[in-house]
Formats: structure tokens, sequence, C-alpha cells
């Protein structure tokens, strides 16, 4: 029997199921038939949060950031640029705290940037401060081998 993962797709949010074995090749949206991996950052309200971080088979890194953070502008370019290197494995995505105080409430946010690694709604690390591009990356290996 194959497994099958479900994946959100990045531009309009449906639910999408494929065989676990095919998510390293891409793939489309059934629904509007965009790529479901763009190798970039998607930015989440606290509706997409619900639906990417607690609804999907795929893990999903969270940088939780402000604008008037210069860690967060610092930082922001890395974390871009490890988008491009952890899809498909691991889906990238923003949260604005200051557009979204009530997920920052929700998640005790208390510093940021603040990188929170989610799968399947629970997380499973959680990291307060910059990180360069390898980091991120070994950040993110580190709390997933296992």
């Amino acid at each position: 029997m194959t497994e099958t993962i479900t994946i959100p797709c990045p531009h309009c949010d449906a639910l999408n199921r494929m065989p676990a074995a095919r998510r390293e090749h891409g793939g489309t949206c059934g629904r509007c038939g965009k790529p479901l991996f763009t190798g970039r950052p998607i930015t989440l309200d606290a509706g997409r949060f619900a639906r990417h971080a607690g609804a999907a088979d795929l893990p999903v890194l969270v940088d939780f950031w402000a604008p008037w953070c210069g860690p967060c502008r610092a930082m922001a370019p890395a974390f871009e640029a490890a988008a491009a290197g952890l899809e498909p494995r691991v889906r990238l995505a923003k949260v604005d705290t200051e557009a979204e105080p009530a997920l920052a409430t929700r998640f005790g946010i208390r510093a940021i940037p603040t990188l929170a690694l989610f799968r399947g709604g629970r997380e499973l690390a959680r990291h307060s401060g910059a990180m360069s591009e390898p980091m991120i990356h070994g950040w993110v290996a580190a709390n997933l081998a296992g």
C-alpha cells in the first residue's frame, strides 16, 4: 500500500493528497493547477495557519517576525534562501506578529524572530534569535531526524 501525504496549496490553500514517494517531484494543485512547491516562504494569517500547520503532513517551519525588528529583517534573506533548499521536504512560512497578534499570543511568542517547527498541528521545536541559512538547514534537520 502506498503512503499518501496531505499538502496544502501555497496559492489557494486546497488540501492535496499525493503519494509520499512523489513529493520530491513536486506536483500541481488539483483545484487551482499551480505548483505545490514554490521554493519561497508563504505568508500565514490565522486561517491559513490552521490549514498549513494543522491539517498537513508536510512539516512547516514558521518565522514569527515583525516589520520593525532589525534581526528579523536581517534574517529574511537567509530564510528565503532556506525555503529553496528545504522544499519539498519542509514548507517555510512567515507570520507577522504585528498583523497576527492572536497567533503570537497563542504560541507564546515573547521574542522575535522566533522559528517554530510544526508537523500535523504539533510544535516539534522552537528557536529564538536570527540564524544563517546553513544554521536553519542544520536546525531543521536535527529536529526532524527522529
